[in-house]
């Protein structure tokens, strides 16, 4: 899929750049990224990005760590340009200009279960309650969320399927009876509302052709967590998170978490274990130990 940001006219460069991510079976979202990247290069140079030099390039990251750019974002941008001076412009030498930063993972924001069932409870309408249930009970990413289609939900062998997820890659998630459930709830109110028609976008936008924006996301779980009184930042992300970390506290196989968040390192999936409390509560502390040995109640060894 060649995906454009906007209407105005495609400049060849951009052309031939998302044609190269095309053929090389970059993900849609992946494509919006790289292109949003290489545009902002254009806007701080002030001219097309296949004119930049080394020192541009230098210019350009100092500017953003100056700025407060996230290592996150930061890391983006090189990737997003790495491909553009490798692969379409064949410029090499620039793209070894381009320099990783550290990226320190953050532990992720998480809601407990009574704080993502008030979270849901507060949902401002079916569709983002149901929206939200599923980011939350399937966990799935936002983009995943807004993108899915009606046919996507398999009552039958219970399960969704996610296509051109992260990566590009299609997987199954979980479709537990009580998400099925309010997702056919979402259903006929939908068909009633004439919003939902068969073979279409499961949340469509404010046209029924479009799928809804991952920013319309972003702002139904804010006012959802402002009227539940919950104070932690949260984001559709936040309900993935808490899936994650939900299932790990379950005793749930860390191996089928990774499978169901479409991980492809298991490292990332670990990180759910430095926040999940019952794996902390189950660690028995050294200093425990040392004062039951020193009270006789345990052997030495």
């Amino acid at each position: 899929m060649t995906v454009s940001i906007n209407t105005a006219p495609i400049s060849p460069l951009r052309q031939r750049m998302q044609h190269d991510m095309m053929m090389r079976g970059l993900g849609a979202h992946t494509q919006k990224d790289y292109i949003r990247h290489v545009k902002r290069l254009a806007a701080f140079l002030g001219r097309p990005p296949d004119t930049a030099t080394e020192e541009d390039l230098r210019s350009f990251q100092l500017m953003q760590h100056e700025s407060g750019v996230r290592p996150s974002t930061i890391n983006g941008a090189v990737s997003a340009l790495r491909f553009l001076f490798t692969t379409t412009l064949k410029r090499r030498d620039l793209s070894g200009a381009l320099v990783i930063t550290r990226n320190v993972p953050r532990l992720p924001q998480v809601l407990s279960v009574e704080e993502a069932a008030q979270l849901l409870q507060a949902a401002a309408s079916i569709k983002y309650k149901a929206a939200l249930g599923v980011a939350y009970g399937a966990g799935l990413r936002v983009s995943e969320v807004a993108h899915l289609k009606v046919d996507d939900i398999d009552s039958q062998r219970m399960l969704i399927r996610i296509e051109q997820g992260k990566g590009g890659k299609d997987r199954n998630a979980m479709l537990s009876p009580q998400l099925l459930e309010l997702l056919r709830m979402w259903w006929r109110e939908g068909r009633k509302h004439g919003v939902l028609i068969p073979h279409g976008w499961l949340f469509p936008g404010q046209n029924i052709t479009d799928p809804i924006s991952t920013r319309q996301l972003h702002r139904a779980v804010q006012e959802a967590a402002e009227v539940a009184g919950i104070r932690k930042r949260v984001s559709p992300h936040t309900l993935r998170h808490s899936f994650a970390t939900h299932l790990l506290e379950q005793n749930v196989d860390i191996r089928v978490i990774q499978v169901l968040l479409g991980h492809s390192k298991l490292e990332t999936t670990a990180l759910y274990t430095k926040v999940s409390t019952r794996t902390i509560h189950a660690v028995s502390g050294p200093l425990d130990k040392l004062m039951a040995l020193m009270e006789g109640k345990v052997p030495a060894g």
